[in-house]
């Protein structure tokens, strides 16, 4: 379980520079505001990136996210129980395993139907939350039986 909680740790951190380098205005992975927004965005006729502070919050989630796998494996010390760690980490996983699945429906597509962000959501962006949600759920169990 220590290589999940690290694997996740590590792919939360990498999200979570992203989001932050985004929140400085970083436009990779496109060449200016607009294509970056309609890479990594996609919102129907989407021409700027979100704020900073939008960025910086989603970062600062990312960031306490990046923690609970830590925690529930005893490597990042916190004073709550190891079932209450699992009960938040079920959670977690149901916010990471939303955002995945919506990627593949029609309604999220309407929302969000800009290329390359449309392509990019269904083969990459969709199936990682997904993954991401599956090993939470997977610390969690581990969690709850220990």
């Amino acid at each position: 379980m220590t290589v999940l909680a690290f694997a996740l740790a590590a792919v939360l951190y990498l999200i979570a520079s992203i989001h932050a380098y985004w929140g400085l205005g970083g436009v990779w992975p496109g060449t200016d505001q607009a294509s970056c927004a309609r890479t990594v965005v996609g919102a129907l006729g989407i021409e700027t990136m979100p704020s900073p502070v939008a960025s910086f919050a989603v970062t600062a989630c990312l960031i306490v996210a990046t923690l609970w796998p830590l925690a529930l494996v005893g490597i990042f010390a916190t004073p709550f129980p190891k079932v209450g760690l699992a009960a938040s980490a079920l959670m977690v996983a149901l916010v990471f395993l939303g955002r995945g699945i919506a990627g593949f429906t029609p309604a999220w597509r309407r929302l969000t139907p800009e290329m390359p962000f449309a392509r990019l959501d269904r083969q990459y962006y969709s199936p990682l939350c997904l993954a991401i949600g599956a090993g939470f759920v997977i610390l969690a169990i581990s969690g709850f039986q220990s």
